[in-house]
């Protein structure tokens, strides 16, 4: 069956009194950092604080009432959640809704607080695919429709009326979009935006952005079928998908012109930027479009750009892991197992010898437990400017020729930090 934009503006009849026409604004801060245009989507804002809402209410108000009477069952790393809960509480049927054990506690409150009686919460496995494998297993014990967070037609053209949505803005302002970025987990809001945009603007170039830790649409158009990743991280929970659905894969690889990965440090750093500097709050998904701007920087000087803010339920506390993620990614925060003297004074050795004047000591363990003034150390390192690095590591070799820096060891990194 193919997708048509005639879908989208079905599913815009019916959400446009259900759904918050959410802002498309101009960001003065953006716009002259990269010399373009640049205007934010805040899907951030919507009810549910995120898009999910759409595609979760057109997809579930389409149901038979025998079918929704019986309930529905969904799978989600939390804002699809919340959009199933949401509709339906609305729609006073009922819903159980399977999350990953590694969800943030601020989304599953968010699921309870939005569903209210009408909705049972599961949490079950690591990752969304667990979840959604017990899910829809659940949904055929029984006999209830499992709701698709993206591999679904309905689900897609909710999502695609956020693009119905930009252009409308957009035209009534006299703009024409060059560039339209959107964030890709499974692909549903990729799929739903870039059908509408190529079918009202062919000449605005759509560009998925992934995370550099579960790029799952890449490999999908590298092996021209949806293939399921091996490993994913999962710090931006909203698109660390490890295999797209197959109908958002052949609608993207149809629409969309490029797609483009960004370090989960980059996200982070946009996170917190996004906050300080215009009060947008912002989960790592959401923040992705956004981050993406410095790989296409080149492009898009003196165009008009969008970035569609997918999401905004981020749980206030990640923020030390954000923070974290971001000094590392911009080269300011290191990690290293050092070999202190058996001898006392060596930590002052070390911070007076090694150390530079503006650097500070962030974390500091001996590794021997049953001799904690001795031996090797796991010490982390918070410079004050990135271009101190090569002579920090000059003088710590001066200190201890055997040590480690576990920038350089994954598995290390990964255990000890």
């Amino acid at each position: 069956m193919e997708f048509t934009v005639d879908r989208i503006l079905r599913a815009q009849e019916i959400l446009k009194d259900v759904v918050s026409r959410t802002p498309l604004i101009k960001d003065p801060s953006l716009s002259e950092k990269y010399q373009a245009n640049i205007y934010l989507k805040q899907e951030n804002v919507q009810l549910v604080r995120s898009f999910k809402l759409r595609g979760a209410f057109y997809a579930i108000s389409n149901l038979p009432a025998d079918k929704l009477a019986k309930g529905v069952v969904a799978a989600s790393a939390g804002n699809h959640a919340q959009g199933v809960a949401y509709t339906c509480h609305q729609l006073k049927a009922p819903a159980t809704i399977f999350m990953p054990t590694t969800t943030p506690q601020q989304k599953i409150t968010q699921v309870k607080f939005f569903g209210g009686e009408h909705v049972t919460i599961a949490l079950v496995g690591d990752t969304f695919d667990e979840s959604a494998k017990a899910a829809k297993e659940f949904s055929q014990e029984h006999d209830m429709t499992f709701v698709d967070p993206f591999d679904d037609y309905d689900v897609i053209a909710g999502q695609g009326t956020v693009a119905y949505e930009i252009f409308e803005d957009a035209n009534k302002e006299n703009v024409a979009i060059d560039f339209l970025l959107s964030a890709v987990g499974g692909g549903g809001l990729i799929s739903g935006v870039s059908t509408y945009a190529k079918s009202v603007s062919p000449e605005t170039k759509v560009i998925g952005v992934e995370a550099a830790g579960a790029p799952s649409m890449q490999a999908a158009f590298d092996n021209d079928h949806p293939v399921r990743l091996e490993k994913i991280d999962k710090f931006a929970d909203g698109i660390a998908v490890q295999q797209v659905g197959q109908k958002t894969y052949e609608i993207a690889r149809n629409n969309v012109d490029e797609l483009v990965t960004v370090d989960e440090g980059l996200i982070a750093g946009t996170i917190i930027d996004l906050y300080s500097k215009q009060g947008i709050v912002v989960e790592p998904a959401g923040a992705a479009t956004v981050a993406a701007l410095d790989i296409i920087a080149d492009q898009i000087k003196g165009k008009n750009v969008v970035c569609i803010i997918s999401g905004g339920n981020n749980d206030i506390n990640r923020m030390p892991e954000i923070e974290e993620r971001s000094l590392v990614y911009q080269g300011l925060k290191h990690y290293f197992i050092i070999n202190f003297p058996q001898r006392p004074g060596a930590l002052r050795e070390f911070v007076s010898d090694v150390l530079g004047a503006g650097d500070d000591i962030t974390r500091f363990e001996y590794m021997k437990k049953a001799n904690r003034g001795q031996g090797p150390a796991l010490v982390g390192v918070l410079l004050s400017d990135k271009e101190d690095y090569e002579a920090l590591i000059s003088r710590m070799t001066q200190f201890d020729p055997t040590f480690i820096d576990l920038e350089s060891n994954n598995s290390l990194y990964s255990l000890l930090v």
